[in-house]
């Protein structure tokens, strides 16, 4: 991530090394030598320090960072939440009671933005609509109007897992603008290149193209050097935002909230409007064997939370 920050950077005929200053964290030592080294060898210097990042802020992260980039392991359990529940500066909307790590990531995430930060990870499709005390902190985080824009993204973009997941971005300056209500949502699912069988991955014109959605969405101009053009034409023709059946929409918070706090996009975006003979069965296999594995992974997670909670009481006996 840091390398691909900096080359978006020089492609914006900007010095990296001037711009921008790396700051990481991670639990493993050999991870860290490696990013280290990759650093290096891109000419970047960076401070990257050894630490568990549930429980330790090596950097003193709260308010401090313009921007946060982050791609956690999902649904990790038995993290130990007595350390971490009198911590209020890096979890202000409370500790999720469930033994699921994924609200504890964008807790410290969202708390370590300054006044003007933007941060954008990864996260599981599941934390889009998670029920209990992770629904009443997302609430809370939509309240606040920092939610900028969800982005779902189809399966086999991994290397150890098929499953589709979401792409968040928080904006803390977002609150001073006429966005300060709404959340754009984008469907990104049936936007591809097949690398092989089992992967795959976006063009350079495809990210172009989904990244423009934001910005005409939020009032700026788009990028078009990489060869979007066409395609936000056909969608955008004025290059202008507006609601796209099946591919994007700007809700409101009160539409958020009649969808109960979910920010699963397919919730807003809709379906495209097809003639009869336009169906695509092949595509809406694929869709439907997504949503298949997307709730296989739910009721596994479920099932493991049963039987960690039957545990514990049968244990009081």
């Amino acid at each position: 991530m840091f390398v691909q920050s900096a080359r978006f950077v020089e492609t914006h005929h900007k010095n990296p090394n001037a711009e921008i200053t790396v700051y990481g964290q991670e639990k493993t030592e050999e991870t860290v030598r490696l990013c280290k080294m990759n650093l290096a060898v891109h000419g970047l210097e960076g401070e990257i320090r050894q630490g568990n990042s549930y429980y330790e802020d090596i950097h003193d992260a709260v308010g401090k960072f313009d921007f946060v980039m982050a791609n956690p392991p999902f649904n990790v359990d038995r993290i130990n939440k007595e350390l971490l529940k009198d911590d209020k500066a890096r979890f202000p909307f409370g500790m999720p009671r469930s033994d699921n790590g994924n609200y504890i990531w964008i807790h410290k995430f969202y708390s370590a933005l300054n006044k003007g930060g933007r941060a954008g990870f990864v996260m599981a499709n599941s934390a889009s609509d998670a029920r209990g005390s992770e629904l009443e902190i997302r609430k809370a985080l939509i309240e606040s109007g920092v939610v900028d824009v969800m982005i779902a993204i189809g399966s086999n973009f991994f290397y150890t897992v098929t499953l589709p997941c979401t792409l968040w971005f928080l904006d803390r300056a977002k609150t001073k603008t006429p966005r300060k209500d709404t959340v754009l949502f984008i469907d990104a699912r049936h936007f591809y290149r097949q690398v092989d069988r089992a992967h795959r991955d976006f063009a350079d014109d495809q990210i172009e193209f989904i990244a423009n959605i934001a910005r005409l969405y939020r009032g700026e101009q788009p990028e078009l050097e990489d060869g979007s053009e066409t395609m936000l034409k056909e969608r955008f023709p004025n290059l202008k935002y507006a609601n796209v059946p099946g591919l994007s929409k700007a809700a409101t918070i009160k539409d958020i909230e009649a969808q109960g706090w979910s920010l699963n996009p397919g919730r807003y975006v809709g379906v495209t409007e097809r003639a009869p003979d336009e169906f695509d069965f092949y595509e809406r296999l694929e869709e439907l064997n997504e949503e298949l594995q997307t709730l296989n992974l739910e009721a596994h997670e479920l099932e493991e939370r049963i039987f960690t909670n039957v545990g514990e009481i049968l244990e009081l006996q």
